[in-house]
């Protein structure tokens, strides 16, 4: 295990394309990091630059105390996990598993300890014979897995393992990942598209746009305090409902008025948007943190408007609740206690003290 360090990283291409900008980070020893970000946003480049498969423009790479720029993939000690498992057709998987350790020229027996081994933390010890035609994508993923742990590096990296698998196997997948970095303890550096994966895996995001870094901090800490509007819509699904207006004065506190409907400022808000009034601002408001009325008990500072029930989804669990006003959509996450009726007004509550501001020209998170 090392510690990872990317300090000032830059990847501009021959054609002009900037596609990692001054990108900084760190991964821990024994760290779970997660790069995550809308397809684009240069995090697959970011770790290709990590495991040197793409040459550096500009910045450093220090994994443990060694600056990597101009080392060899080979020599860096890291491991690396690939979207399309790139397993040798012609190979068992046995041999799949062992030819980075044949090719170091490791002794039969230690090859035969480190094969088994990962194998039994993978659950594939029956399929070391089998060739990868002849399994299911789901064990075909554990076996590129597997072909990596044998080679115990200092550094895992994964580049969208899972997005091939099927939803169900996905869920199952990841947690078996989650529980081998326990096991293991080594550093890995996770890339995913998928923000569910994001938080349900990492012990720290490395939120991505447009090749530049928005937000690095742990998933319940981006979630719960997004820097930005951006960082705000891609984190959460449903996504965060975002709503225009503007705060105004009332009887000693802010009010955020859309003209739709108004709703009070909470009193750490209204300390913090003073300097806002009259200005055009951004309302953040998550869909769990708005509730049918009669079953509001939950909300802090509950904010009561009407809205029509434009839509429901039922998910068992919880319905996916969409509402309109005259000028906004806005969706909501209701216990499965009652069914709204579609068409009918609703009366909904929303809890103003979880609520988001967002200036519109920064798009910052103010409070």
């Amino acid at each position: 295990m090392a510690k990872v360090i990317v300090n000032n990283l830059n990847k501009i291409y021959d054609n002009g394309f900037h596609a990692v900008k001054s990108v900084c980070f760190e991964a821990d020893e024994s760290e779970f990091v997660v790069l995550v970000g809308p397809s684009g946003c240069g995090k697959t480049t970011a770790l290709r630059l990590i495991a040197g498969l793409e040459d550096i423009t500009s910045g450093e790479i220090y994994i443990g105390e060694t600056l990597v720029n101009k080392i060899p993939p080979k020599d860096r000690d890291i491991a690396m996990v690939f979207q399309n498992y790139a397993l040798y057709p012609h190979m068992t998987v046995y041999d799949n598993m062992a030819f980075a350790l044949m090719l170091r020229k490791d002794s039969k027996a230690e090859i035969r300890k480190k094969v088994d081994h990962a194998a039994g933390l993978l659950g594939i010890e029956s399929m070391l014979d089998r060739k990868p035609g002849q399994l299911s994508g789901g064990q075909r993923q554990r076996v590129a897995l597997g072909r990596a742990i044998v080679r115990n590096p200092k550094v895992f990296l994964f580049d969208e393992p899972l997005s091939n698998l099927d939803a169900k196997l996905r869920v199952q997948m990841r947690a078996e990942i989650v529980k081998l970095h326990r096991q293991l303890g080594n550093t890995m550096i996770y890339v995913t598209h998928d923000q569910v994966e994001a938080m349900t895996m990492a012990g720290k995001i490395v939120v991505m746009k447009d090749g530049i870094i928005h937000q690095i901090d742990t998933p319940l800490n981006v979630y719960n305090h997004p820097a930005n509007l951006f960082v705000a819509g891609f984190i959460g699904s449903p996504a965060i409902n975002l709503i225009q207006g503007k705060l105004v004065k009332g009887d000693g506190k802010l009010i955020f008025d859309c003209q739709d409907f108004q709703l009070d400022l909470a009193p750490h808000q209204t300390e913090a948007m003073t300097g806002f009034i009259n200005k055009p601002i951004i309302l953040g408001i998550r869909p769990e943190d708005i509730y049918d009325s009669v079953y509001d008990m939950m909300a802090e500072l509950p904010q009561k408007m009407t809205a029509v029930c434009d839509l429901v989804e039922p998910l068992g669990s919880e319905y996916h609740v969409f509402l309109k006003t005259k000028q906004f959509e806005i969706t909501a996450k209701f216990d499965p206690k009652q069914l709204p009726k579609i068409g009918s007004d609703l009366q909904i509550t929303i809890d103003m003290k979880k609520s988001h501001f967002f200036d519109p020209e920064t798009e910052a998170c103010l409070v």
